[in-house]
């Protein structure tokens, strides 16, 4: 993947669903390609809003959002990995990994060609679910299915991963697996990582820089003060 030279940032965001309810307001976060940023805080603090305003699901309440020099990414930029995980229950693993491989291209080829099927094996091999390859999400355990969710982005290959709390339901070993392998990518391909953590020891592990909410104030904390 090329250097960029654009980054990613909000600039006095304000943030929320109504105007009269805001829960973070004049956010000014500007990252670097290669960087990786944790959110950690209580339920409610507006972690997940930030996540979905960076996305384009939702319009800041104030200010800009900076993607990559856009107001909203182009298709394909941004992998996203949601709470809820947003996977398709009655299709495989495979159709689910796939839909990530080509979420970043237009061509109706694609689908078929050596590329995305080579992306779709190679993200489900690192997340250890081979084994599973035409087992419909449905008949998955919640750990499984979050290791499915990991493989589609990877698949896509984004230039910017959101992850909420992407770690959820994993067993310590598989945890530390996946977990390698989203840390290895973002380095590898000079990637941008906002994620979502609420164990506070790993946030300070996986990413360069934390932050949390003071009142409705995005805070960085510093790792001398720990």
């Amino acid at each position: 993947m090329d250097e960029y030279d654009a980054v990613v940032g909000g600039y006095d965001l304000s943030i929320g669903y109504e105007r009269d309810n805001v829960l973070l307001s004049d956010i000014n976060l500007s990252l670097k390609p290669g960087e990786i940023v944790a959110i950690n805080g209580a339920s409610g603090i507006g972690k997940t809003t930030l996540l979905r305003t960076f996305a384009g699901l939702l319009n800041p309440l104030e200010g800009t959002v900076n993607i990559f020099g856009k107001i909203k990414a182009d298709r394909g930029e941004i992998g996203y990995i949601p709470q809820r995980l947003g996977l398709i229950r009655h299709a495989s693993v495979h159709h689910n990994v796939m839909m990530g491989a080509k979420a970043g291209h237009t061509s109706a080829w694609f689908p078929f060609s050596r590329v995305c099927k080579t992306h779709t094996l190679e993200a489900i091999e690192s997340v250890g679910l081979m084994h599973k390859l035409r087992t419909p999400i449905r008949k998955l355990s919640g750990g499984q299915q979050r290791r499915v969710a990991v493989a589609r982005t990877l698949a896509q290959k984004p230039r910017l991963i959101l992850a909420d709390e992407f770690l959820a339901e994993l067993d310590e070993e598989t945890l530390n697996m996946v977990m390698q392998k989203v840390l290895d990518y973002v380095k590898e391909s000079n990637a941008i990582m906002i994620l979502v953590e609420h164990d506070f020891e790993r946030a300070m592990q996986m990413a360069d820089r934390l932050f949390t909410a003071v009142g409705d104030k995005l805070v960085e904390i510093i790792a001398s003060e720990e």
